[in-house]
This record gives C-alpha cells, structure tokens and sequence, in this order.
C-alpha cells in the first residue's frame, strides 16, 4: 500500500484496520492504514465491493474491527459506540422523518443532546442558512426535492459540530446536474466549516473535484493515496491508471539501463524508471489529453515518443473529441481532441502517434490485469454501487 506524506498531524488514525465478516474468508478491508488531517477532505473511491464503504462504516462505529484500531485525536475509538464518537453522518438514502419539518429534522440531534430551545433555534438557523435552506425551513421532506432532502440531511448532520463529517455516496441518487450542484454546495461547505470531510464514492470525477487527497480501494486494500493530479498524473499501479480515468497502455519489459519500455515493435523512452521493475513486464499509461496525432512524422516533436496507429472512431462530446485508436501489436486507447481543432484524419486512416515521455507513468504488469488498452470505465462514468 503507498500513502502520500501528509505533513499535518493526523487527527484521525487508521492503523492496520482489517474486517472480516462471520462465514466469509475474504476480508473485506484488509490492513489499511490511513492518517486524515485537520480539516482534510479525503475520499475513499474504489469499484463496488473494494471495502471503501466498510470502512467508512468502521470509523463511524457501525461495523465492528477485526483488527488493527482507529484513533480520534490520539483515543483509541475502535470498540467505542457510535454515539460517543462525535462523528456526523451522511447516507445516500436521507433517511429523514417524514412527519417533521425540516426545522425539526435539524433539530433532532439537538434535541437527543439536551441543549436548551434557545441554543436549538440558533444553531438550526445557522444550519439552514449554512445549506441555503432558509424559506423552507417549516415544509416537510414530502414537499422538498432530492437535492433540498440531501441538504437538509447534511445539515441534520453538522449542526452539533461533529468532530468530522462522514459521508457514504451522498449524491447516488441524484441526477447528474443536481450531483454537480450539490457537489459545489458540499465543497462550499467544507471551505466554511473548516471540518474533516471522509467522503466515499464510485464516480471518479466526482473525487478528482472535491478532494484534497483520495485513497483508492481495490480488494479491501489501499492501492495508492494522494492528491487528485498525483493520481491522475502519477498513478502507481496498473488498477490506479485505469479506474482513475482513461489511459492508453503499451505493455512490455522494464530496461532501466537503457531508459526504456521494450513493446516489441517500438521501444518508447522512458524516464524516471523504478529500478525493482528491472527486467519485469512493465506497462506505459499514457492520458489521452497527452496524445499528440500527425498525418506527417516530420511534425512529432523532438524527443517525443511515437508510434504509428489507425484512427478507429470519432466520438464529439461536446467541448472535444474522443479519438479511438488501434495500434499494431493489438493495443487500443484514444487520444482528445479539443473541440475547435482540425481533427488530422477519419476512421480508418493510419496517423503517427506521438507524446513526451514526462506524460506517461510506468507501472508493474501484474498478470491478472485485464488485457484491453482502454480504462474499464471512462473518467466520470457511472459506475455499479
């Protein structure tokens, strides 16, 4: 597992956390570890089934730990109750109560927590104000639309001042333009409380958006954490490059000597090379954004990496063009065009391939990764929950 550095002091402390449910054999999160700063907004993304979910569930109390433990400000919260954690708590169901308002949704936790009606009424009214929700605050949940519910439920969940704000796939069952406005509301209010935000999530483009760091899950463990361009432009293992967007993945073998990927037909360069890959199959992930396509070889910059490929489709999507390719030992990807630039050719003429070496990653090949040169799902693409 890697961890990017976090020079803050961590205030929450996941240290080798495992979780194994009763009849299975598998764990579910396998030894993670993580440290979350004062303050961050850390995502936990990964497919369904990674153990991103489970371990959300951990911190707030909900699932027990099998092993490892969990620290707020240096206490040991593992086997404490959910309650005494002081932590909020989002779902993407809102899980409102349809009979109160939505004054009365919010006050409900103040309530439990036996503060005085003056207190109440003015931390609600800072709350309502907190999510925009002030002329609605006496409409039940029945007279809201999802978006207002969410709103009001992230609000129900802030308004005590909870150590940090846990939110599991808050936005799932949103349309896509309400998912984009609640996803500016949500970073809105983290710039406003200043609050820890653990937010899980599938969607990639809505991690790359909101987050100062992410941890990608995959099988129960951590593959990489960091700040979203190092994930995106650094990715460290073959599962990172392709579930955080879209890559085109040249295979073949590690030569560190040499500074170069051996893929039988071309040798692109390759700096920065891990010297443990020496001699192991090794795979170039290349961004299409980065993807440079001539009709004339002279034109490839120099000390570019080139190779020759056939354009296989056009796809416009709005501000660019997404261009597929095939390449001659098998390998697909797609390159961007940006819209308003000549696109160099049509399906089925060959073009040369060009990009600079400092825009790839080089990555292990593990032997179970799938075959295909193209990203299991485009960037922003919804994914199973």
């Amino acid at each position: 597992m890697s961890q990017s550095d976090n020079s803050s002091s961590p205030g929450i402390r996941i240290a080798g956390v495992s979780k194994v449910y009763s009849g299975t054999s598998r764990p579910a999160v396998d030894d993670v570890s993580l440290d979350i700063a004062d303050g961050e907004f850390i995502t936990l993304l990964g497919p369904s089934g990674s153990g991103k979910t489970t371990m959300l569930s951990m911190l707030a109390g909900f699932v027990s730990v099998s092993g490892g433990k969990i620290e707020i400000d240096g206490r040991d919260v593992s086997r404490q109750k959910p309650h005494k954690r002081n932590l909020g708590v989002v779902f993407q169901q809102y899980a409102l109560f349809p009979h109160m308002t939505v004054t009365k949704n919010i006050a409900f936790p103040l309530q439990q927590r036996r503060m005085s009606k003056a207190q109440i009424a003015a931390k609600v009214g800072e709350a309502l104000k907190l999510v925009h929700l002030e002329e609605y605050a006496d409409r039940l949940p029945s007279q809201l639309s999802g978006g207002q519910q969410q709103r009001v439920a992230l609000a129900r969940a802030v308004v005590y001042h909870p150590r940090a704000l846990l939110m599991d796939e808050p936005l799932g069952a949103l349309d896509r333009k309400l998912r984009d406005e609640l996803q500016r509301e949500i970073a809105r209010m983290h710039r406003e409380l200043g609050m820890t935000f653990i937010f899980v999530t599938h969607d990639q483009h809505e991690a790359l958006t909101l987050s100062d760091r992410i941890a990608v899950f995959n099988e129960g463990r951590v593959e990489q954490v960091g700040t979203p361009s190092e994930l995106y432009e650094r990715p460290e293992t073959l599962f990172v490059a392709q579930f955080l967007g879209e890559s085109t993945c040249f295979r073949g073998t590690v030569d560190v000597s040499a500074g170069v990927l051996r893929c039988g037909g071309f040798t692109p360069r390759a700096p920065r090379l891990d010297a443990r890959l020496d001699g192991s199959d090794g795979v170039a992930v290349i961004r299409p954004e980065r993807l440079e396509l001539h009709t004339d070889a002279a034109a490839v910059p120099a000390g570019h990496n080139q190779v020759r490929g056939t354009v296989t489709e056009i796809v416009y999507v709005g501000n660019h063009h997404q261009v597929g390719l095939r390449f001659p030992d098998g390998t697909s990807g797609s390159a961007m065009r940006l819209a308003g630039r000549s696109l160099p050719a049509v399906p089925g003429e060959e073009v040369t391939v060009s990009w600079d070496p400092e825009h790839q990653s080089i990555v292990a090949d593990p032997a179970d990764e799938p075959t295909s040169g193209r990203a299991a799902e485009p960037l922003g693409a919804p994914a199973g929950t």
